[in-house]
């Protein structure tokens, strides 16, 4: 592994941890700032939509300008806006801080592209896996230190904190080398990138398989906790259950190709989906949050095989789009399992575990062959 992709491992794998810190208790301190429930809703609502927005235009400048200027932009951000959220005392500043912050997820498709022209002789499934594992790692170490930090110093504590983390981030983000831009305008052409008619194809598939496999994940933590008594010690033991399985599950399809991993992952929320349905203990439950790191790999292994599909001047914007394409579903899936959970707080899991299926024998019959790829 070469010394630009170990300076991004130990960058992303320090914002995972600043990241993870307040990550998951980031509700619980907006209600320690005044919002009630609706308003903690509206603004992580508001956040996700932050989040959906940016990606096209994010890959489209990290054709024409490079990737590394945008990754630069992205974790200098995100730091002053953490430092924003540190420093509020008041609501109205810290959702201004997180809405900021937010707006940087605009960095996965510029660092897809870094990793793919930088993975040496990896490929692309590895080495895109491979930062997600690394990130995950992070974020699976981060909560434990949150909690700690919370019960001695309080909720605020974790931003100071994880602001502390992301400097050192930087640092590491600010080392790597630069990457030569594509000069082939004809290349580049959006125009040309949305008359591929395989590649949008994909879009459309990848659309109906992340809808499938968000739809089970939304209100399980209420699932547990209303229909099936758990705490809530052990249903923050469940998520950094699932963290873990983020890492080892990417590790592991990405040894795989494309499609097998991305088969594999649909399998593996499936038995997620089934175990929270038909499970009882912690042990099944544990199991099942660990299978839904394939959640995780199934949206890094579709973000690789994009790169065989596409000309390598297009690869910035190709992952916007796939970016913002799977972004779309977290939307409007949670709406129909909120719907589903009024009528019976059981069946958004068979329900996705039809879709699910659907998908599979959907990527067996439409997932894309490579095609041959230009050069860098």
């Amino acid at each position: 592994m070469n010394s630009a992709l170990l300076a991004l491992a130990a960058a992303l794998f320090t914002w995972g941890l600043g990241e993870g810190i307040f990550f998951f208790f980031q509700p619980l301190y907006l209600a320690e700032l005044g919002a009630d429930p609706l308003q903690i809703g509206a603004i992580l609502g508001g956040a996700g939509m932050a989040m959906t927005l940016v990606h096209i235009p994010a890959g489209y400048l990290a054709d024409r300008f490079g990737r590394r200027p945008l990754l630069r932009v992205a974790w200098a951000g995100g730091l002053v806006f953490s430092l924003i959220m540190a420093s509020a005392s008041t609501l109205p500043v810290f959702v201004t801080g997180l809405i900021l912050y937010s707006f940087t997820t605009f960095v996965i498709a510029p660092l897809n592209s870094y990793v793919t022209a930088a993975r040496g002789k990896l490929s692309v499934e590895r080495v895109i896996t491979f930062v997600s594992a690394v990130f995950s790692l992070g974020m699976v170490l981060g909560p434990l230190l949150g909690g700690w930090l919370g019960d001695r110093f309080g909720l605020r504590s974790l931003y100071i904190a994880a602001s502390g983390i992301f400097v050192i981030s930087t640092v590491f983000m600010f080392s790597l080398p630069p990457q030569p831009i594509h000069d082939s305008a004809s290349d580049f052409s959006s125009k040309k990138l949305l008359k591929n008619k395989q590649y949008l194809g994909f879009l459309a598939l990848l659309f109906f398989i992340i809808f499938a496999l968000y739809l089970p994940q939304p209100l399980t933590q209420n699932f547990l906790q209303e229909e099936r008594r758990l705490s809530l010690g052990q249903i923050g033991s469940l998520g950094s259950l699932s963290a873990l399985g983020n890492v080892v599950l990417n590790l592991f399809l990405g040894q795989l190709g494309a499609r097998t991993g991305f088969l594999l992952g649909q399998f593996s929320v499936a038995l997620f989906a089934f175990l929270i349905w038909h499970g009882s203990g912690m042990e099944l439950f544990g199991l099942g949050y660990f299978l839904l790191g394939g959640f995780r790999s199934a949206r890094s292994l579709a973000a690789a095989h994009v790169n065989s599909l596409v000309n390598d001047a297009q690869m910035g914007l190709a992952y916007g789009l796939t970016e913002t394409v799977s972004a779309f579903p977290l939307i409007l899936a949670p709406p129909l399992a909120g719907y589903l959970y009024s009528t019976d707080p059981a069946s958004p899991y068979p329900f996705s575990l039809l879709l699910i299926f659907v998908g599979i024998i959907l990527t067996l019959i439409f997932f894309p062959r490579s095609t041959t790829q230009l050069p860098n």
